[in-house]
């Protein structure tokens, strides 16, 4: 494996549980987008919901809904609906997961968070978890120009961060976007989780190179012990 300098982690799902506050979120956003549960309309918004895990929320609503006003007024619904899980309790760490980002940042290795929420939301999060001071970089669609499944943010953190080559780059995600993210982006190392959305059948299907159980087997499959 090549030298991996720079680890850009995503968050819920990977690094974060949340006992499925996202999707409850969004079920939120759309009964105030308008759509009511139970409707057919309804259930393709929730698919299309479930189906672009891991992406940037304004994008995934502006797809349900078609119309900018919605979309923005979805997108507002679901960021107060997280941050108030997060503001409640609601989110904990993934096993192993805080260890693994000061493993990580002791052994040299720079850490990037990153997520699909919206920058309050974010930083609201990692202060919630305590982890400002174990990791160097958080980034939201918004600090990037795109989201996932797009390259943006794991490049964005390799030049924020100072790396070298893409390779030097490991990108970690429970979701198919995050791994088309990261091999878009010619990561060294692209690896699935199976803490969140998706199963080791979707990681597969999206052609990720390693799957793991956790984050927490992250360090190892780095040498890191």
């Amino acid at each position: 494996m090549s030298l991996i300098t720079i680890a850009c982690l995503d968050m819920a799902g990977t690094t974060v549980a949340d006992d499925g506050a996202v999707m409850s979120a969004f079920a939120a956003a759309l009964e105030r987008g308008g759509l009511a549960p139970g409707t057919g309309a309804h259930r393709q918004a929730i698919e299309i919901a479930e189906s672009t895990m891991g992406q940037s929320k304004i994008e995934v609503f502006r797809r349900i809904f078609g119309d900018e006003v919605r979309a923005q007024r979805a997108n507002e619904t679901f960021e107060e609906c997280y941050a108030a899980t997060v503001t409640g309790g609601g989110v904990s760490p993934v096993p192993g997961a805080t260890e693994v980002l000061t493993r990580l940042g002791g052994a040299g290795i720079r850490v990037c968070l990153l997520t699909g929420f919206a920058p309050a939301t974010r930083d609201a999060l990692i202060g919630a978890l305590g982890w400002g001071p174990v990791i160097d970089l958080a980034l939201s669609p918004a600090d990037a120009g795109r989201g996932r499944p797009w390259p943006d943010l794991p490049l964005t953190a390799l030049l924020r961060l100072g790396g070298g080559a893409v390779s030097e780059l490991a990108v970690v995600g429970d979701t198919a976007s995050d791994i088309e993210s990261g091999l878009r982006a010619g990561a060294g190392l692209v690896a699935g989780v199976l803490t969140g959305q998706a199963g080791r059948d979707e990681l597969t299907r999206a052609k990720a190179p390693v799957i793991l159980d956790s984050v927490a087997e992250l360090p190892s499959l780095l040498g890191l012990g």
